[in-house]
């Protein structure tokens, strides 16, 4: 029922813009991890290709992140930051048709085998300027989640979630792990210490961010709020998606330090202190996330990252020679997956 309405809802956006909409066809694309359902749809004679997302407002979190979607996004585009138009929405049945960035991400690019660095450049440039000028203006009443990353996300919806979903749930391990409380507290500690006065997209990874002829397009917003800026170059640099070597790992985080060293070199010191904190909260965000996805929304496609993410975690692990960290480190260092995971 709600899909005939959608597209009624469709043909009155198209016959308001003057376009025609004989022919008109619903493609459905494919989800990822959020129960918003996302549609493509073409015009036969004109060409014109629009997306109709779906997410229905059941709930309170629902209502706040369709409201954070509008809000975010007509701020970030108020900024020059590169994501698409919403033309029309309706928060009350959860409508909205935006504009359509292209059907390439950034792990098409990179799986491709062609050179990823200077499509990574490029998107470096847009990360710096959507963290900086984001933040410029920007009302934290609009966030749905919490209005800043902060030593509560971290603890809750990040370590906890990681010790829940991967270590309890998706391994079949015991529920507590207070030896794990050391560690956790210690990552949380020290990460909050980075400046978090700047935009956070959290979840900047390869799939949210378009790619159409060379230009950039960034998707999925809504979780945004005031941040480091350490986070999401973690999420952009660990990203399981990617697959990228340690070498083009360590390019981009070099490429990325030359642009804060040019607009202001005092944040270098910080942003090179607590990126490996912050990639460590990213990863066990990672893990809790694929694990849930896999073991409660049935997603099973997400099961096939949780190797890179565990291997990506372990290696973080040997960088961060912390003592209060050995708890976390001798745990993971010990971790066998389940044999159809790792096939």
């Amino acid at each position: 029922m709600q899909s005939a309405d959608l597209k009624k809802y469709i043909q009155f956006f198209l016959k308001d813009r003057g376009l025609t909409f004989e022919g008109l066809e619903l493609l459905p694309l494919a989800g990822d991890g959020s129960k918003r359902i996302f549609s493509r749809f073409t015009l036969p004679v004109s060409k014109d290709c629009f997306i109709a997302m779906s997410n229905r407002p059941v709930d309170a979190f629902t209502r706040r992140e369709n409201l954070a979607y509008v809000m975010i996004g007509k701020h970030l585009r108020s900024k020059k930051i590169p994501v698409p138009e919403i033309y029309r929405y309706d928060l009350d049945r959860g409508w909205f048709i935006m504009e359509d960035l292209g059907p390439t991400n950034l792990q098409d690019v990179v799986l491709s085998g062609n050179n990823p660095l200077p499509i990574y450049e490029k998107v470096l440039g847009f990360l710096f300027r959507l963290q900086i000028e984001g933040a410029r203006d920007f009302d934290p009443s609009w966030c749905c989640q919490t209005q800043q990353y902060d030593r509560a996300v971290m603890r809750r919806y990040e370590s906890d979630y990681f010790k829940d979903a991967f270590l309890h749930h998706y391994l079949g391990l015991k529920k507590e792990w207070p030896e794990l409380e050391t560690s956790f507290d210690h990552l949380a500690e020290t990460a909050s210490r980075a400046d978090n006065s700047f935009f956070l997209h959290r979840d900047f990874q390869s799939r949210n961010i378009m790619i159409s002829n060379g230009d950039i397009g960034i998707i999925d917003w809504q979780g945004g709020r005031l941040g480091p800026l350490c986070y999401d170059l973690a999420s952009l640099v660990i990203d399981p998606y990617s697959e990228l070597s340690s070498q083009q790992r360590n390019d981009i985080f070099q490429t990325y330090l030359l642009l804060i060293q040019k607009h202001n070199a005092g944040w270098v010191e910080s942003l090179k202190r607590y990126f490996p904190y912050l990639a460590i909260q990213r990863n066990l965000q990672i893990l809790g996330a694929f694990s849930y996805l896999t073991k409660v929304r049935k997603k099973q496609h997400f099961e096939a990252y949780i190797p890179a993410a565990l291997k990506t975690l372990r290696e973080l692990l040997l960088q961060v020679t912390d003592a209060e960290l050995s708890p976390l480190r001798h745990i993971i260092n010990e971790l066998q997956l389940p044999q159809k995971t790792i096939q």
